[in-house]
């Protein structure tokens, strides 16, 4: 895998990177799927993974997002170690994902979906209690969702059920939820995967757009 960058920042400033990763380790039994790797994301930075299928771009999201804890190396965000960190707590700390095999809950409104990730952010106790709140949802709330529902173009299918959409539409139902979190690092697993030309126009110019008004660095 081959890290590239793409970055607006001034070619001699040399800000603290946002997101540090050293020498990170993962083996599975026999089979070594990441050996002592390395990545730098600076704030608002785009960042390509590149390497073929099987090279440990899922296994590296999954270390770097608290999916997986990693055999050995150091992850520092923002200027705090993450590595005794779960998914969740990394979460709340702004560091959000999309899977390479979408994930979405079945019998679920897509509205209900981006209200779980809204609810999970702004939850101060466990994550089952957060997610499951029956109170019903602020002006806030709903307005936050309804932004990033119109932000993907899923106003139209927002009352469906996310298992009876399209894989497309499932990657932006779920690059949705990722962004109901107000994620400053944002890793996306394969996201045009499935998606059409029209699909995968919407989610470009999405990510453009949440990169220029909140400065968040992906890496995908």
């Amino acid at each position: 895998m081959t890290p590239t960058t793409d970055s607006t920042e001034h070619p001699n400033e040399q800000p603290a990177p946002l997101l540090q990763a050293s020498g990170i380790s993962k083996r599975f039994a026999g089979l070594m799927a990441l050996a002592d790797v390395s990545i730098q994301v600076g704030a608002g930075e785009t960042v390509a993974v590149i390497g073929p299928n099987g090279a440990g771009k899922s296994t590296l999201f999954n270390c770097l997002s608290g999916v997986l804890r990693a055999d050995r190396g150091t992850v520092t965000f923002d200027g705090q170690r993450l590595e005794s960190l779960g998914p969740t707590q990394r979460s709340r700390l702004g560091i959000a994902r999309t899977f390479q095999r979408i994930e979405l809950f079945g019998g679920m409104t897509v509205r209900d979906h981006l209200m779980v990730a809204e609810r999970a952010r702004s939850g101060r106790g466990g994550l089952w209690s957060d997610l499951f709140r029956s109170s019903k949802p602020t002006e806030e709330e709903y307005a936050r969702c309804q932004a990033v529902l119109d932000l993907l173009g899923l106003d139209d299918v927002e009352d469906r059920s996310a298992d009876s959409l399209s894989l497309g539409k499932g990657r932006l139902v779920e690059l949705g939820r990722a962004l109901m979190c107000e994620p400053r690092l944002l890793f996306l697993d394969e996201p045009s995967s499935g998606l059409d030309r029209n699909e995968t126009e919407e989610m470009s110019l999405a990510l453009e757009t949440v990169q220029r008004e909140h400065g968040t660095a992906v890496v995908l």
